[in-house]
């Protein structure tokens, strides 16, 4: 019995003397990067955090350039703005502002990619939607039978007769 837990308690030690895992796919990311082993060990220069009940306010900064800001309120779920920067591998400093409340996570940066223009006949399309709701048309895209004229009601409401052969006589052709 004791030398099973000393075969255990040598066993962790072994295993906390050993370097953090690192899968094999993304090794060459971690050690060819030129900023890694600065990231690695990064300081935090700066730690500010405040919360309270009308909301929330954390920033911080760290040695090797980033930074982060964001303040937020508890309103219709959590309203907050912010924003972080960074320095990339290429030796450039990415900077993004964004917000975050019930139209979700909105980010604006100089190197985010943005969306293309909507195209014509949607934009149209849009404006008409607008403009008929601000008449008082509104259309889900529900079926409603009241839209639609009398004649059509009588088309679908008939059926046709169906003919039944008496039973126990064959069809005759």
């Amino acid at each position: 019995m004791k030398s099973i837990i000393l075969a255990a308690i040598i066993g962790a030690c072994a295993a906390a003397s050993l370097p953090g895992y690192v899968a094999p796919q993304y090794r060459a990311y971690y050690q060819d990067r030129p900023r890694a082993a600065l990231e690695r060990n990064a300081a935090i220069l700066r730690s500010v955090s405040d919360v309270n009940e009308q909301g929330y306010r954390f920033a911080y900064d760290t040695e090797n350039g980033i930074q982060a800001e964001e303040t937020g309120i508890e309103a219709n779920g959590i309203q907050a703005q912010g924003g972080y920067s960074y320095t990339g591998d290429d030796g450039q400093i990415y900077s993004v502002r964004y917000t975050a409340d019930v139209n979700g996570f909105q980010p604006q940066g100089a190197h985010l990619p943005t969306a293309p223009p909507v195209p014509e006949a949607i934009a149209k399309a849009l404006q008409e939607n607008a403009r008929d709701e601000a008449n008082g048309i509104f259309d889900d895209g529900s079926y409603h039978a009241a839209k639609y004229d009398q004649g059509v009601f009588a088309a679908r409401t008939y059926t046709t007769p169906r003919y039944i052969a008496p039973f126990g006589k064959p069809y005759r052709f």
